[in-house]
């Protein structure tokens, strides 16, 4: 475990990766305190399922702008997952890449819990946040966060886990429900029912994986880049020829 050590005007600066989704999100984060305001470089691209002929060139574009070199940072952080297979793997292969070239550690971060980090970067008063992404084949990754002032940063009361739309259970305190979930299968999905907000726009991007992963770096969870592994719920991606052929019979 790399331990950070910082003096009072030592900058934390951070290169966050996330390709969890069909975006490709890349972002430089630095802030010199725990009381300023950070300087947030971010590049934020609609690619579909070839975010990895984007991410270097991404990355490239955020330390040229901000006018530092790899070097520079502290840490890379990649969305961990649950997520895309490929994506998953992507972040993390890049990640780990720049890691070794550079001799810098890595972060690995919840992609859903960056959700419930936009969520409340918009609404401070959201206390509970039920993050619900469509998993496709009719399933849902999820995971059920609550903040905590005490230690200014997200509890995971529950997951992250993958489960049928309507296997997931709904938190028992007021919540907002954050993600695609609500969109792709509507009130089959009963939280969107209770929920007292949806937030259908929140979804993992690179700029709250490099929040996060500035608190857990200030924390020393930060390791070594041949450590990072992707974070699959699902084993599972797609179903076998004798099982699709036993499916079109039985239909």
């Amino acid at each position: 475990m790399y331990v950070p050590i910082k003096t009072a005007m030592s900058p934390i600066t951070i290169l966050a990766l996330d390709t969890s989704t069909e975006f490709c999100s890349v972002t430089l984060y630095r802030t010199y305190s725990d009381t300023d305001m950070p300087k947030i470089v971010a590049r934020h691209l609609d690619t579909g399922p070839i975010s990895s002929t984007h991410i270097l060139p991404a990355v490239r574009e955020v330390l040229k702008f901000s006018g530092i070199t790899l070097a520079t940072c502290q840490a890379i952080a990649f969305g961990c997952g649950p997520g895309s297979f490929t994506g998953l793997r992507t972040a993390c292969g890049v990640a780990q890449g720049l890691a070794f070239g550079a001799n810098l550690p890595v972060l690995a971060i919840n992609t859903l819990m960056t959700c419930a980090e936009l969520v409340r970067s918009q609404e401070e008063s959201a206390k509970r946040v039920l993050v619900a992404l469509d998993a496709r084949m009719d399933e849902v990754y999820w995971a059920d966060f609550e903040w905590d002032d005490t230690i200014r940063d997200w509890r995971i009361v529950a997951g992250p886990s993958l489960n049928g739309v309507q296997e997931v259970p709904v938190p028992d305190l007021p919540f907002v429900l954050a993600g695609n979930a609500a969109v792709a299968f509507g009130e089959r999905l009963s939280a969107v029912t209770y929920a007292k907000n949806l937030r259908i726009d929140a979804m993992p991007n690179s700029q709250a994986t490099a929040i996060l992963a500035a608190r857990a770096f200030t924390r020393g969870e930060a390791i070594h880049a041949e450590k990072a592994m992707p974070h699959y719920v699902r084993n599972k991606v797609a179903q076998t020829t004798a099982e699709r052929e036993s499916t079109k019979e039985r239909g």
